[in-house]
């Protein structure tokens, strides 16, 4: 999971629930005090939420760019039912395409981190036109690498066929990840860490770590949309193979980011630099 370096929302930003056709959704919406250049919607990925890029709403609004990050169905403080095709790929798309157009600013420029990208890979492919351009963010082109499909598996057989409650599987993956009863991370991060994950709806991560496992390659599809595609990950990604991540850029003509530094989640690793990244791709 993304672990934001910091949790308290900069001035340019607030947080709110943004109602839309499809129900509400809480987010953090950053704005520029100057010239506007356009606007980004910032959809998190496995286990996240819109506090993962957190670090770069400031520098993005500082560019220009209003950055609304969004809590998906079920994730973290946007509620959700228990019902596990509420979180079908095909819902959860939908759900992106009426945040777009609840933001009232005419086409967007769509990022999704992780999980994030297939969903909103899903958006577009399903209806292109409220999207200036799409950036697939630590976002593969089909399953996720096998060292994590094992893992993700024993995510689903604890909450879905031994219907472990959330308190016992988070107790449980800190010790298969060997952390000390006293993390090394702030108090303020560890309890937010902990409340957000007891906060998402295990129908949620059920669902769509099922997803994460199964995924098709549509990386053929996406090539056939006419909107501009950039791709970031760190050096290096625990999900997806980082060569398979170049070889997916070069097939979509994409524009590809490599974040010195970073793993998984450049956009709370290393903020800065990929803030800058996006402001350049976008502002092309």
């Amino acid at each position: 999971m993304s672990r934001p370096p910091f949790l308290t929302v900069p001035p340019c930003a607030r947080a709110y629930r943004l109602a839309t056709a499809r129900g509400e959704f809480a987010v953090h919406d950053a704005r520029p005090a100057g010239p506007h250049r356009g606007t980004a919607l910032l959809v998190p990925g496995f286990t996240g939420s819109k506090e993962d890029f957190i670090a770069l709403l400031e520098p993005l609004a500082a560019g220009g760019f209003r950055a609304v990050a969004v809590d998906g169905r079920g994730q973290y403080e946007t509620p959700g039912p228990d019902d596990e095709s509420a979180y079908a790929q095909e819902e959860l798309a939908l759900d992106v395409l009426a945040q777009a157009a609840a933001l009232g600013d005419g086409p967007v420029h769509l990022l999704g981190h992780s999980l994030g990208g297939l969903v909103t890979r899903a958006a577009v492919l399903r209806d292109p036109r409220p999207f200036r351009s799409l950036t697939l963010m630590s976002s593969g082109r089909g399953p996720i690498s096998a060292g994590q499909q094992e893992r993700t598996g024993m995510l689903i057989h604890a909450l879905g066929e031994l219907k472990m409650d959330m308190e016992s599987v988070w107790q449980e993956m800190r010790r298969l990840d060997g952390e000390p009863e006293e993390s090394v991370l702030p108090t303020e991060h560890s309890a937010f860490l902990h409340q957000r994950w007891l906060a998402t709806r295990p129908a949620q991560l059920v669902a769509t770590a099922r997803q994460l496992m199964t995924e098709p390659d549509r990386v053929a599809e996406l090539a056939r949309v006419p909107l501009p595609l950039c791709v970031v990950s760190g050096e290096e990604d625990y999900a997806w193979p980082v060569p398979e991540l170049d070889a997916m850029a070069e097939e979509l003509s994409a524009r590809r980011v490599l974040v010195a530094g970073a793993g998984h989640s450049p956009n709370a690793e290393q903020p800065a630099v990929t803030a800058d990244a996006l402001r350049s791709f976008w502002a092309s």
